[in-house]
Protein backbone atom coordinates (compact mmCIF):
# COMPACT_ATOMS: atom_id res chain seq x y z
CA UNK A 1 0.00 0.00 0.00
CA UNK A 2 1.40 2.98 -1.07
CA UNK A 3 0.54 6.49 -1.21
CA UNK A 4 -0.15 7.64 -4.64
CA UNK A 5 0.35 11.45 -5.75
CA UNK A 6 -2.27 13.76 -6.22
CA UNK A 7 -2.01 16.23 -8.95
CA UNK A 8 -4.02 18.55 -7.17
CA UNK A 9 -1.42 18.74 -4.61
CA UNK A 10 1.72 20.16 -6.80
CA UNK A 11 0.35 23.74 -5.83
CA UNK A 12 -0.03 23.60 -2.30
CA UNK A 13 -0.22 26.80 -0.21
CA UNK A 14 1.84 25.80 3.30
CA UNK A 15 1.47 27.65 6.57
CA UNK A 16 4.70 28.37 8.46
CA UNK A 17 4.11 30.65 11.71
CA UNK A 18 1.72 32.20 9.67
CA UNK A 19 2.88 32.51 6.78
CA UNK A 20 1.52 31.17 3.42
CA UNK A 21 4.18 29.81 0.74
CA UNK A 22 4.19 27.44 -1.55
CA UNK A 23 5.37 24.03 -1.11
CA UNK A 24 8.60 24.53 -3.08
CA UNK A 25 9.33 27.65 -0.93
CA UNK A 26 7.97 26.36 2.96
CA UNK A 27 11.06 25.52 4.79
CA UNK A 28 11.92 25.81 8.55
CA UNK A 29 15.52 26.48 10.19
CA UNK A 30 17.83 24.12 10.37
CA UNK A 31 18.02 25.28 14.29
CA UNK A 32 14.03 24.09 14.59
CA UNK A 33 13.44 21.35 17.63
CA UNK A 34 12.05 19.38 14.96
CA UNK A 35 15.13 18.88 12.76
CA UNK A 36 17.12 19.24 15.85
CA UNK A 37 15.56 16.38 17.74
CA UNK A 38 12.00 15.41 16.70
CA UNK A 39 10.85 17.53 19.34
CA UNK A 40 7.60 18.43 18.16
CA UNK A 41 3.71 17.09 18.18
CA UNK A 42 1.34 16.63 15.57
CA UNK A 43 -2.08 15.50 14.82
CA UNK A 44 -4.04 14.65 11.36
CA UNK A 45 -7.27 15.91 11.02
CA UNK A 46 -10.02 15.66 8.22
CA UNK A 47 -12.38 17.47 6.42
CA UNK A 48 -15.50 17.02 5.23
CA UNK A 49 -17.79 19.28 3.25
CA UNK A 50 -16.23 22.15 4.78
CA UNK A 51 -16.18 20.97 8.34
CA UNK A 52 -13.21 18.97 10.55
CA UNK A 53 -14.41 16.46 12.36
CA UNK A 54 -13.41 16.09 16.02
CA UNK A 55 -11.23 19.27 15.83
CA UNK A 56 -11.68 20.09 19.52
CA UNK A 57 -10.39 16.86 20.35
CA UNK A 58 -7.61 16.79 18.24
CA UNK A 59 -6.65 20.44 19.14
CA UNK A 60 -7.21 19.22 23.36
CA UNK A 61 -4.55 15.91 22.59
CA UNK A 62 -2.23 18.71 20.70
CA UNK A 63 -2.23 20.58 23.86
CA UNK A 64 -2.28 18.07 26.23
CA UNK A 65 1.14 16.59 24.13
CA UNK A 66 2.80 19.77 24.40
CA UNK A 67 2.33 20.48 27.99
CA UNK A 68 3.69 17.02 28.61
CA UNK A 69 7.07 18.06 26.31
CA UNK A 70 7.00 20.95 28.63
CA UNK A 71 6.34 23.35 26.08
CA UNK A 72 6.50 26.66 26.92
CA UNK A 73 4.39 28.38 24.59
CA UNK A 74 1.30 26.50 23.50
CA UNK A 75 -0.81 28.49 20.35
CA UNK A 76 -4.63 28.88 21.66
CA UNK A 77 -7.37 26.67 20.13
CA UNK A 78 -8.94 29.82 18.41
CA UNK A 79 -5.44 30.83 16.97
CA UNK A 80 -4.84 27.66 15.59
CA UNK A 81 -8.23 27.42 13.69
CA UNK A 82 -7.83 30.59 12.60
CA UNK A 83 -4.37 29.69 10.52
CA UNK A 84 -6.52 26.13 9.77
CA UNK A 85 -9.30 28.38 7.91
CA UNK A 86 -6.01 31.00 6.56
CA UNK A 87 -4.79 27.15 4.38
CA UNK A 88 -7.79 26.29 3.60
CA UNK A 89 -8.63 29.36 1.86
CA UNK A 90 -5.79 29.95 0.11
CA UNK A 91 -5.75 26.47 -1.18
CA UNK A 92 -9.32 26.57 -1.91
CA UNK A 93 -10.25 23.34 0.27
CA UNK A 94 -13.99 22.44 1.45
CA UNK A 95 -13.85 18.73 0.78
CA UNK A 96 -11.34 15.65 1.00
CA UNK A 97 -8.53 16.91 2.48
CA UNK A 98 -6.42 15.38 5.35
CA UNK A 99 -4.68 18.41 7.59
CA UNK A 100 -1.46 17.62 9.37
CA UNK A 101 -0.62 19.95 11.88
CA UNK A 102 3.01 20.48 13.79
CA UNK A 103 4.15 22.37 16.84
CA UNK A 104 7.64 22.03 17.20
CA UNK A 105 9.62 23.44 20.25
CA UNK A 106 10.71 26.83 18.21
CA UNK A 107 14.15 27.49 17.02
CA UNK A 108 17.16 27.10 19.06
CA UNK A 109 19.56 29.86 19.43
CA UNK A 110 22.63 26.90 18.63
CA UNK A 111 22.61 23.34 18.04
CA UNK A 112 22.13 20.96 20.99
CA UNK A 113 19.20 18.91 22.58
CA UNK A 114 18.98 21.10 25.67
CA UNK A 115 14.95 23.18 25.94
CA UNK A 116 16.99 26.12 27.42
CA UNK A 117 18.24 26.89 24.49
CA UNK A 118 15.10 27.61 22.85
CA UNK A 119 14.84 31.04 23.01
CA UNK A 120 11.97 31.79 20.20
CA UNK A 121 8.80 29.82 19.50
CA UNK A 122 6.94 27.64 18.36
CA UNK A 123 6.57 26.66 15.15
CA UNK A 124 3.48 26.08 13.62
CA UNK A 125 3.09 24.09 10.52
CA UNK A 126 -0.28 23.53 8.24
CA UNK A 127 -0.42 21.39 5.55
CA UNK A 128 -3.23 20.58 3.92
CA UNK A 129 -3.63 18.40 0.99
CA UNK A 130 -6.31 16.39 -1.42
CA UNK A 131 -5.76 13.41 0.37
CA UNK A 132 -8.74 10.22 0.53
CA UNK A 133 -9.07 7.73 2.91
CA UNK A 134 -5.35 5.94 2.18
CA UNK A 135 -6.17 2.38 3.28
CA UNK A 136 -8.09 0.09 0.30
CA UNK A 137 -11.16 -0.95 1.43
CA UNK A 138 -11.14 -4.67 0.46
CA UNK A 139 -8.67 -5.60 2.86
CA UNK A 140 -5.33 -5.03 4.78
CA UNK A 141 -1.74 -7.56 5.31
CA UNK A 142 0.11 -7.15 8.08
CA UNK A 143 2.75 -8.75 9.75
CA UNK A 144 4.02 -8.63 13.36
CA UNK A 145 6.82 -6.74 13.66
CA UNK A 146 10.02 -7.50 15.86
CA UNK A 147 10.09 -3.55 17.09
CA UNK A 148 8.43 -3.45 19.90
CA UNK A 149 6.63 -0.36 21.54
CA UNK A 150 7.93 0.84 24.34
CA UNK A 151 6.43 1.32 27.83
CA UNK A 152 5.02 4.76 29.43
CA UNK A 153 8.30 4.47 31.35
CA UNK A 154 10.83 4.68 28.37
CA UNK A 155 8.53 7.11 26.05
CA UNK A 156 4.48 7.59 27.27
CA UNK A 157 2.43 6.79 24.27
CA UNK A 158 0.08 9.75 24.84
CA UNK A 159 2.50 11.74 24.08
CA UNK A 160 1.65 12.34 20.41
CA UNK A 161 5.07 12.78 19.42
CA UNK A 162 6.73 13.77 16.18
CA UNK A 163 9.67 11.40 16.74
CA UNK A 164 8.20 8.31 14.66
CA UNK A 165 11.45 6.09 14.16
CA UNK A 166 9.62 3.07 16.31
CA UNK A 167 7.24 2.76 13.68
CA UNK A 168 9.58 4.06 10.85
CA UNK A 169 11.32 0.75 11.56
CA UNK A 170 8.17 -1.29 11.77
CA UNK A 171 6.55 0.16 8.63
CA UNK A 172 10.37 -0.81 6.61
CA UNK A 173 9.50 -4.49 8.10
CA UNK A 174 6.04 -4.47 6.30
CA UNK A 175 7.45 -2.89 3.05
CA UNK A 176 10.25 -5.49 2.59
CA UNK A 177 7.57 -8.75 3.68
CA UNK A 178 4.85 -6.95 0.64
CA UNK A 179 2.34 -6.43 3.70
CA UNK A 180 0.50 -2.66 3.91
CA UNK A 181 1.56 -2.56 7.48
CA UNK A 182 3.21 -3.97 10.42
CA UNK A 183 1.36 -5.13 13.65
CA UNK A 184 3.17 -4.20 16.66
CA UNK A 185 3.52 -5.25 20.09
CA UNK A 186 4.49 -4.50 23.54
CA UNK A 187 6.73 -5.36 25.63
CA UNK A 188 4.47 -7.85 27.70
CA UNK A 189 3.98 -9.38 24.68
CA UNK A 190 -0.07 -7.97 24.09
CA UNK A 191 -1.18 -6.25 20.58
CA UNK A 192 -0.65 -2.08 20.83
CA UNK A 193 -1.23 -1.04 17.60
CA UNK A 194 0.05 -0.96 13.89
CA UNK A 195 2.70 1.01 13.43
CA UNK A 196 -0.16 3.80 12.33
CA UNK A 197 -3.25 2.79 13.48
CA UNK A 198 -5.19 1.40 16.48
CA UNK A 199 -6.37 -1.99 16.25
CA UNK A 200 -10.16 -3.76 16.69
CA UNK A 201 -10.70 -7.56 16.42
CA UNK A 202 -14.41 -9.19 16.43
CA UNK A 203 -15.42 -12.37 18.22
CA UNK A 204 -18.98 -13.71 17.82
CA UNK A 205 -20.34 -10.61 17.74
CA UNK A 206 -18.28 -8.18 19.83
CA UNK A 207 -15.31 -6.19 19.82
CA UNK A 208 -12.32 -5.87 21.29
CA UNK A 209 -9.35 -3.73 21.22
CA UNK A 210 -6.05 -2.30 22.70
CA UNK A 211 -5.69 -1.13 26.15
CA UNK A 212 -3.72 2.67 25.92
CA UNK A 213 -1.14 1.31 27.49
CA UNK A 214 2.12 1.07 24.41
CA UNK A 215 -0.22 3.34 21.63
CA UNK A 216 -1.89 6.86 22.11
CA UNK A 217 -5.61 7.52 22.51
CA UNK A 218 -6.96 7.65 19.43
CA UNK A 219 -9.21 9.89 17.98
CA UNK A 220 -11.01 7.48 15.61
CA UNK A 221 -10.63 4.87 17.97
CA UNK A 222 -12.76 6.34 20.56
CA UNK A 223 -15.50 7.44 18.24
CA UNK A 224 -15.78 3.64 17.12
CA UNK A 225 -16.53 3.19 20.96
CA UNK A 226 -18.95 5.74 20.80
CA UNK A 227 -20.54 4.65 18.12
CA UNK A 228 -20.79 1.36 19.86
CA UNK A 229 -22.22 2.32 23.03
CA UNK A 230 -24.93 4.23 20.38
CA UNK A 231 -25.46 0.95 18.81
CA UNK A 232 -25.30 -1.06 21.82
CA UNK A 233 -22.72 -2.98 19.89
CA UNK A 234 -20.82 -4.99 23.04
CA UNK A 235 -17.32 -3.21 22.63
CA UNK A 236 -13.96 -3.84 25.56
CA UNK A 237 -10.43 -2.70 26.04
CA UNK A 238 -8.50 -6.08 26.42
CA UNK A 239 -4.70 -6.48 26.33
CA UNK A 240 -4.82 -9.04 23.51
CA UNK A 241 -2.48 -11.46 22.14
CA UNK A 242 -1.28 -12.52 19.26
CA UNK A 243 -3.47 -15.72 19.03
CA UNK A 244 -6.79 -13.55 20.03
CA UNK A 245 -5.71 -11.89 16.25
CA UNK A 246 -5.48 -14.64 15.06
CA UNK A 247 -8.83 -16.52 15.66
CA UNK A 248 -10.47 -13.19 15.32
CA UNK A 249 -14.04 -13.45 12.81
CA UNK A 250 -12.86 -10.02 12.05
CA UNK A 251 -10.65 -7.37 12.18
CA UNK A 252 -10.04 -3.64 11.25
CA UNK A 253 -7.80 -0.41 12.16
CA UNK A 254 -9.02 3.06 12.84
CA UNK A 255 -7.33 6.52 12.07
CA UNK A 256 -7.90 9.55 10.92
CA UNK A 257 -5.86 9.17 7.74
CA UNK A 258 -7.35 5.71 6.68
CA UNK A 259 -10.43 5.93 8.90
CA UNK A 260 -11.57 2.48 9.02
CA UNK A 261 -10.17 -0.78 7.17
CA UNK A 262 -10.14 -4.20 7.12
CA UNK A 263 -7.62 -6.53 7.92
CA UNK A 264 -8.21 -9.58 6.08
CA UNK A 265 -4.94 -11.63 6.61
CA UNK A 266 -2.04 -11.38 9.42
CA UNK A 267 1.40 -13.19 9.08
CA UNK A 268 0.10 -15.32 6.49
CA UNK A 269 -2.88 -16.42 8.70
CA UNK A 270 -6.49 -15.41 7.05
CA UNK A 271 -8.76 -13.64 9.44
CA UNK A 272 -12.22 -14.68 9.61
CA UNK A 273 -13.24 -15.61 5.44
CA UNK A 274 -10.38 -13.04 4.88
CA UNK A 275 -13.20 -10.77 3.50
CA UNK A 276 -14.56 -7.40 4.83
CA UNK A 277 -17.08 -8.53 8.25
CA UNK A 278 -20.33 -7.48 8.75
CA UNK A 279 -19.41 -5.35 11.52
CA UNK A 280 -16.40 -3.84 9.92
CA UNK A 281 -18.99 -2.58 7.33
CA UNK A 282 -21.61 -1.99 9.69
CA UNK A 283 -18.92 0.42 11.69
CA UNK A 284 -17.37 1.99 8.35
CA UNK A 285 -21.12 2.87 7.69
CA UNK A 286 -22.28 4.56 10.72
CA UNK A 287 -18.61 6.45 11.16
CA UNK A 288 -19.41 7.90 7.34
CA UNK A 289 -22.89 9.12 8.76
CA UNK A 290 -21.29 10.61 11.71
CA UNK A 291 -18.48 12.42 9.37
CA UNK A 292 -21.19 13.55 6.78
CA UNK A 293 -23.28 15.93 9.64
CA UNK A 294 -20.57 16.65 12.51
CA UNK A 295 -17.40 18.63 12.88
CA UNK A 296 -16.97 22.21 13.23
CA UNK A 297 -17.38 24.30 9.97
CA UNK A 298 -14.06 26.00 8.67
CA UNK A 299 -14.96 26.73 5.30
Amino acid sequence: MLQRFDERNRDLIVNINGRLVHRDQAGISPFDSAVQGGDAVWEGLRLYNGRIFKLHEHLDRLHRSAVALSFPEIPLHEAIIEEIKRTLVANKMSHGVHIRLTLTRGVKVTSGMDPRLNQSGPTLIVLAEHKAPVYAKTGLTLITSKIRRPPADVLDARIHHANLLNSILAKIEANNAGADDALMLDTRDFVAETNATHVFIVRKGELATSCVVACPEGITRATVIEICATEKIPCMEADLKLNDVYGADEMFCTGTMGELAAVTKVDNRVIGDGRVGPITKRLSDLYAQRTAKEGILVV
